[in-house]
């Protein structure tokens, strides 16, 4: 009975001098590579068009937990989702794709006040919607980007819905390792951004007009 505090004493001296020593009995985890979303390539603003006399904010798209987090998802089959190991976004998938498209517009020019949900702006029109799929699924194989949303554009007064969307972009990848695959949504991203800009202006100006 009289040892007890001798031994409490020294595993807390061990303990004390493990930590001390920059040690530590706790699980590390395995370091990541932290990757961006890839930037446009060779946009252009929209020709002869003139710019738009409203303001547009741009929300965070609503996800799933499986997609609401860093992690770089991917479907190796069925219905199974998992994420590459030891690799990851610089931000959540919804976060990646609400500034990709915030990009996507200032490289359009036409809408030329913009703003972020990050911020308590008053803006005319909110383009925002539930982000389906932003992963890459194996079908035998092969391997695609698939990046599914589907859009809304509501009136900022009232959040009244004026127009709604899905987009669906698959983009083959050959290269199937990890910087092959985010090379491939930089590239869906493009596709994506192409079909929808086009579309979120067009749905502002009419609805403006009424």
């Amino acid at each position: 009975m009289r040892r007890a505090p001798r031994v409490l004493s020294q595993l807390t001296l061990v303990v004390g001098l493990a930590l001390s020593g920059g040690c530590s009995i706790l699980p590390q985890a395995d370091p990541a590579d932290v990757y961006r979303l890839p930037t446009a390539q060779n946009s252009v603003p929209a020709p002869n068009s003139l710019p738009v006399n409203w303001s547009l904010r741009i929300a965070k798209p609503i996800a799933s937990d499986a997609l609401n987090n860093p992690n770089i998802a991917v479907v190796p089959q069925g219905d199974l989702i998992s994420h590459y190991k030891a690799s990851r976004w610089s931000d959540p998938a919804p976060v990646l794709l609400r500034n990709r498209i915030l990009d996507a517009f200032q490289r359009d020019g036409r809408v030329r006040l913009l703003s972020t949900d990050d911020s308590n702006l008053q803006a005319d029109f909110e383009l925002g919607g539930e982000l389906q799929a932003f992963q890459t699924e194996y079908r035998g194989q092969g391997a695609e980007v698939v990046i599914r949303f589907d859009a809304r554009l509501v009136r900022g007064i009232d959040q009244r819905i004026l127009a709604s969307r899905r987009f669906e972009v698959r983009q083959p990848i050959s290269d199937k390792q990890v910087p092959g695959v985010v090379a491939g949504f930089g590239q869906a991203g493009d596709k994506l951004m192409a079909q929808m800009i086009g579309w979120a202006v067009q749905q502002g100006e009419d609805s403006a007009k009424r």
